[in-house]
């Protein structure tokens, strides 16, 4: 098992972003588990995964209560419109002490607009938001909102740098540790949970990006000390 001996829970893991994440972190020797709000369908995205990632990956799907009962790492990957409903149901599951890391960005599509422009959040930002929604006891980190979900589900290394923001600087290392699993990724200390609002613009703009040039564009940060990168 991983250096960090403790399965992940992915919440709303059925989708590309999910499975993709599911596929990388289970290969990398991760205990995986996707998460849904239908058990079956979450079963089923586990046997794909797990055939996908091959050798002895440790993957298995549970309703999102379950999962969260079964791991204190929970990763959110759900569209901006159902993150507060679903935080909200599974506040009595969530374990004291978890770590929540939530690649949720506020994008304009989820009420009809664009897919490149985001919504204005009360709180500064998703990752805000789900700090609110979420158990005091509960660390939150706002991560991989610039990884490209197709790419997460290939085979080859990414080109891309995930950028890291919590309060919990704990929290934060745990989750570049994660990131940095991935084949081609590169951790970057972002500061402050507060600082997640500039990290969730960027995907705005990464998919007006990609539209344009269909492609899956990523960000690379140059000029850091070597330190800085995990």
């Amino acid at each position: 098992m991983s250096p960090l001996r403790r399965p992940i829970a992915i919440l709303g893991g059925t989708g590309p972003a999910g499975t993709g994440l599911a596929l990388r972190w289970s290969r990398a020797g991760e205990t995986i588990i996707i998460g849904s709000r239908d058990a079956q369908r979450a079963q089923e995205a586990a046997a794909k995964s797990q055939l996908k990632a091959g050798g002895k990956a440790n993957v298995s799907g549970m309703e999102n209560a379950a999962a969260c009962a079964a791991a204190d790492i929970l990763m959110l990957t759900v569209p901006f419109e159902g993150q507060a409903t679903l935080l909200k149901q599974l506040k009595p599951s969530i374990r004291p002490g978890s770590i929540l890391i939530d690649a949720t960005v506020p994008l304009a599509a989820g009420v009809g607009g664009r897919a490149s422009r985001t919504l204005g959040v009360w709180q500064g930002s998703a990752a805000q938001q789900a700090a609110e929604l979420v158990p005091k006891e509960v660390s939150v980190v706002a991560a991989f909102h610039n990884v490209s979900a197709e790419l997460l589900n290939g085979d080859a290394p990414l080109d891309c740098d995930v950028i890291v923001c919590s309060d919990d600087p704990d929290a934060a290392q745990l989750t570049r540790e994660l990131a940095a699993k991935i084949p081609g990724v590169r951790a970057i200390d972002g500061g402050k949970l507060e600082n997640s609002r500039i990290v969730e613009q960027v995907t705005a703009l990464l998919i007006g990006l990609n539209i344009r040039h269909k492609g899956h564009a990523g960000i690379r940060i140059t000029g850091l000390p070597p330190g800085a990168y995990r």
